[in-house]
């Protein structure tokens, strides 16, 4: 079902993303030699952009579960990247109150600068009108880790101590 929902709203241009989604191949049935690696469009980020938004529309409408996409790190990430992210978050349909898409992303404070991509977008509030909630986490202590890493994997703490 999923497979022909995105053969269906991306039709051809399904290969664009299978490119960036190795596994996206083998769902939709492409054979990896039929994969275009034409980088001659001048439009090639627009257009990486509305098909990546498309296929998230897709698997939020298709699943009952909400899609969740957690970066991290987003400080070394380029501004492409950061203009991808932003186009997911923009998109009417995922940014509306009815979409079943969560994003996540990981940054550290200190590492953006004034001509980092992140910090700018950060600052422009105009820009972030999806609903968004900023959390500041401070350095945790080895303990609160090993809970934390703990109570998300549903094991004891003493197995999950050499992951913290």
């Amino acid at each position: 079902k999923l497979a022909h929902q995105i053969n269906n709203v991306l039709g051809r241009e399904a290969h664009h993303l299978a490119k960036l989604i190795p596994n996206l191949a083998t769902i939709l049935g492409m054979e990896s030699n039929s994969i275009i690696h034409d980088e001659g469009c001048t439009n090639a980020q627009n257009r990486l952009q509305y098909l990546l938004c498309r296929f998230v529309e897709v698997i939020s409408s298709t699943f009952a579960a909400t899609v969740t996409l957690c970066l991290d790190d987003l400080q070394w990430a380029d501004s492409a990247s950061i203009a991808a992210v932003n186009q997911l978050l923009l998109t009417g349909g995922i940014a509306s109150q009815h979409a079943k898409f969560f994003f996540l992303g990981c940054y550290r404070e200190g590492e953006t600068d004034k001509c980092n991509p992140l910090w700018k977008t950060l600052c422009n509030n105009d820009l972030v009108n999806a609903r968004s909630t900023n959390v500041k986490l401070d350095c945790m202590d080895q303990e609160t880790l090993t809970t934390m890493v703990s109570e998300t994997l549903c094991l004891l703490p003493r197995l999950t101590r050499s992951l913290s």
